[in-house]
């Protein structure tokens, strides 16, 4: 296939950010295509060279893809740079500056499989005089490459690419045109992804061997599992009708989720929610989860939380936070930040899948096959059939330093659902019944320039929810309360890499930010209230026609959500839950100077 193909359809879904349309182009886009270009565009389409649980990244700075740029047109670094930052777009300038030289003469044109190449060589260009190797190879490329392709090309080196396609929509396109289309054909293809966590290789099992071949996508130790979430309640009375009267509760750890592949032999790989590996930043479980699975190869799923070195009680989920991302200094933070993996589920015994096994079946077989050590334990959990049974256990885990339960079906057909949200697991904290005092995980798209004591920097932030159905990022709130300096001048720092002076395709939202960001930090906030909104987008028409969801007096809690994507952000769905839930307590609550009895 040729790479202009690809950038031509890159440009088509630029132009639109309708849903159908996008799905539409995708689907002429790849409908000819095969292995291995097949999986090749997909990546590429997402921005990446790998499946993102692989952690690929290319490694190319705004000043290396502005000299290879410079170097490749025959202009002044400096004028590139000024014509960027004028366009808000250094793909733009490229396009620009290419189409004012006279194109190399070749042969053959660049195909998909040269640029996956050249753009894996750049990936792997490692240690001294890799900048040099990554320059060189880039300006080989621009200088095979039309306008339009260097301005894609550019884009996607700095992780700009901006053609606004995530997963939902690509799962949509493949159903389409390697399926029949039907909700059923969609359903299975996504189950596979949600399993594999790899759109390449369901893609290339979908179209060399249909819908059947699917099955043959399992569980592989090395390869993340899409994690299962969980719905919310109000009330225990609520979770227990809910659960049909008897549930297994856990102790709700406030830690980092984390999925452990255990393999028989070599390393163990962790994994965090959003499949970033994870495993230099917790030696510890490296060491101690061989000794502790005796059925092996394994994968088990945990909450990793942060323990007092002394008395090994539960300590606030911000100091494991600090492990996160760290690369010096482990054997001091081990000493200083130890911590300890809580598991909750297995999905993989000794080789053998059981997340298909009901829940009380695969709990058996976590029990049977963990050996607890210093750093591995089991998550506590009772089986509970009455509201005295549910707080007395709910009591418990708050008192050693959990924030509420975990309550999980124990009936026939409890499987674990990868990537699903579902009332099979419902959450709980004792918060849930007071106002809007639960927290909602929002997304940031745009920021708004300070006043007063915060001119110069970022003040505020368009936070938007996720909605899965229509594959968009729907705004609810602007927060500026709640950020301490320090918070503000890290800001800037976490956004740097996606700002945009465009609006992102996939933000769907009333109000013009001074800056927009393409989703991707996830910050924790808190409000007074929601109410309808004109503005704003989240789960727009659910209550009153063209009115969304917005946020009264949100604050920043101060807990950035690095342990999640962007799609695993607070939903539309759910935001609407909680509106509901506030209205309905609001209507049963009895008015000031009422007799609550009466």
């Amino acid at each position: 296939m040729r790479f202009d193909e690809l950038a031509r359809s890159y440009e088509r879904l630029e132009a639109t950010s309708k849903r159908l349309e996008m799905r539409a182009i995708l689907v002429e886009l790849i409908r000819p295509i095969r292995p291995p270009d097949l999986a090749h565009v997909l990546y590429l389409s997402q921005g990446m060279l790998r499946p993102e649980y692989e952690g690929v990244e290319l490694g190319v700075a705004d000043s290396l893809a502005r000299r290879a740029v410079a170097t490749a047109t025959h202009a002044e670094e400096a004028d590139v740079g000024r014509r960027a930052k004028a366009s808000g777009d250094l793909g733009t300038t490229a396009a620009e500056l290419l189409a004012g030289r006279p194109r190399l003469e070749t042969a053959h044109p660049l195909t998909v499989a040269n640029v996956y190449a050249e753009l894996t060589a750049i990936a792997q260009a490692k240690g001294e005089g890799s900048q040099e190797v990554k320059v060189r190879t880039l300006v080989d490329l621009l200088g095979r490459a039309s306008p339009l392709e260097g301005k894609f090309l550019v884009r996607f080196v700095l992780g700009t690419l901006r053609v606004g396609v995530r997963e939902m929509t690509i799962l949509d396109a493949l159903a389409e045109a390697f399926a029949d289309g039907s909700k059923a054909a969609r359903t299975r293809i996504e189950a596979a992804f949600n399993l594999s966590s790899d759109l390449g290789l369901v893609a290339g099992a979908l179209v060399e061997h249909g819908l059947d071949g699917l099955a043959s996508i399992g569980l592989e130790v090395g390869r993340p599992i899409r994690p299962m979430l969980a719905e919310r309640e109000p009330t225990l009375a609520a979770v227990l009708e809910r659960m049909g009267g008897t549930a297994a509760l856990e102790f709700k750890y406030d830690g980092l989720r984390v999925q452990a592949h255990v393999p028989k032999s070599g390393p163990v790989r962790l994994f965090s929610r959003r499949l970033e590996e994870i495993s230099a930043q917790f030696p510890e479980l490296v060491a101690d989860l061989p000794s502790a699975i005796r059925e092996r190869p394994a994968i088990v799923e945990g909450e990793c939380v942060p323990v007092d070195a002394d008395t090994g009680d539960i300590q606030p989920f911000q100091l494991v936070s600090k492990r996160r991302g760290r690369k010096y200094d482990l054997d001091k933070a081990q000493t200083e930040l130890p911590v300890r993996l809580f598991l909750f589920d297995v999905l993989l015994a000794a080789g053998t899948p059981t997340y298909s096994e009901p829940f009380p079946a695969r709990r058996e077989r976590l029990e049977s096959i963990v050996r607890p050590n210093e750093h591995v334990a089991i998550a506590e959990q009772r089986v509970v059939a009455s509201v005295d049974e549910a707080t007395a256990f709910l009591d418990e885990a708050i008192s050693a330093g959990g924030e509420g339960v975990m309550a999980k079906s124990v009936k026939e057909g409890s499987a674990y659902r990868a990537g699903a949200r579902g009332y099979w697991w419902i959450k709980y904290k004792r918060d849930y019944t007071v106002g809007l005092a639960d927290s909602i995980d929002g997304v940031v798209v745009g920021a708004f320039h300070g006043r007063g004591r915060r001119a110069g920097k970022y003040g505020a932030f368009l936070l938007a929810v996720y909605n899965p159905e229509r594959d968009r990022f729907e705004t609810f709130t602007k927060v500026g309360s709640g950020f301490d300096d320090a918070q503000l001048a890290e800001m800037p720092k976490r956004l740097a890499k996606f700002e945009s002076s465009e609006p992102p395709p996939e933000v769907d939202t009333g109000i013009s930010p001074d800056r927009w960001m393409r989703p991707h930090l996830v910050i924790e906030v808190r409000g007074a209230e929601l109410t309808l909104s004109p503005i704003h987008r989240a789960a727009v028409g659910a209550i009153r026609a063209g009115a969304g969801l917005a946020l009264r007096f949100p604050r920043f809690t101060g807990r950035f959500r690095d342990d999640k994507g962007p799609t695993e952000a607070t939903t539309s769905k759910e935001l609407l839950e909680m509106y509901r839930l506030q209205v309905r307590q609001e209507a049963a609550d009895p008015p000031d100077g009422a007799d609550a009895a009466g």
